[in-house]
């Protein structure tokens, strides 16, 4: 069977004493001995019960929206259907789980597309069993637990995302597209042909685009809107 799930006792356990949260989680993992291992860990830590272990993401849409996990702990590299989009798709059927990627990745464009797609947090595969754990009870009280060196990457690409927006900002709506046919390689006389003006009033909004982005040539405007 491509998914692993655990057959459910003929009666359930009391709740112990202490009333202590028990945090329920499903596994998607291809990898057959990385899944065993991740089930054993979290099935000996206290306060937590593996449901299912799924070797696909097909698989894991077809049996985790009925188990209602609190937690999943997602591989980003699956065969067929992606970790990624698997996430896209849980997140849209259950709503209040938590997914955690597990990966051996650090890229940050995998890191914000599974952020985008859904995740709430990120770790490596190499992590120690207590760091996963750790990130498990995280993630599950609300938390983004990830790396310090993705976390240092998000903080990265944030700040540039901002920059990118606030170049974007400065500029008319005519002003950007003059910029956007710029660095499409067009000259001012297609550029002007192009939005039906006359070349004089191409090279004004080339002016003012240039003291905006603080450049002094055509260049210098294209590379700042590419970066």
């Amino acid at each position: 069977m491509l998914c692993e799930s655990k057959a459910p006792a003929a009666a359930p356990p009391a709740a112990p004493l202490s009333h202590a949260v028990m945090i329920k989680l499903a596994i998607v993992e291809d990898d057959a001995v990385t899944r065993r291992s991740l089930t054993r860990i979290v099935d000996e830590a206290r306060g937590m019960h593996c449901l299912a272990a799924c070797a696909t993401g097909e698989e894991a849409l077809k049996r985790l929206p009925d188990l209602q996990p609190d937690v999943v702990l997602m591989d980003i590299n699956l065969p067929h259907m992606s970790g990624i989009e698997c996430v896209r798709r849980l997140r849209e059927r259950l709503p209040k789980t938590q997914v955690l990627m597990l990966t051996v990745y650090e890229d940050s464009d995998s890191i914000f597309r599974a952020l985008r797609a859904g995740a709430s947090g990120y770790l490596l595969k190499r992590s120690e069993p207590e760091q996963l754990l750790e990130a498990i009870r995280d993630v599950f009280q609300g938390g983004s637990p990830m790396t310090s060196q993705i976390a240092r990457k998000v903080v990265q690409t944030f700040r540039a995302s901002e920059e990118a927006q606030d170049l974007s900002m400065k500029l008319t709506e005519r002003e950007a597209e003059i910029l956007d046919s710029l660095a499409k390689g067009y000259a001012n006389k297609e550029i002007a042909d192009k939005l039906e003006v006359s070349v004089p009033t191409v090279r004004s909004h080339l002016r003012s685009i240039y003291e905006k982005l603080h450049v002094h040539s055509r260049t210098e405007a294209v590379a700042k809107y590419l970066k």
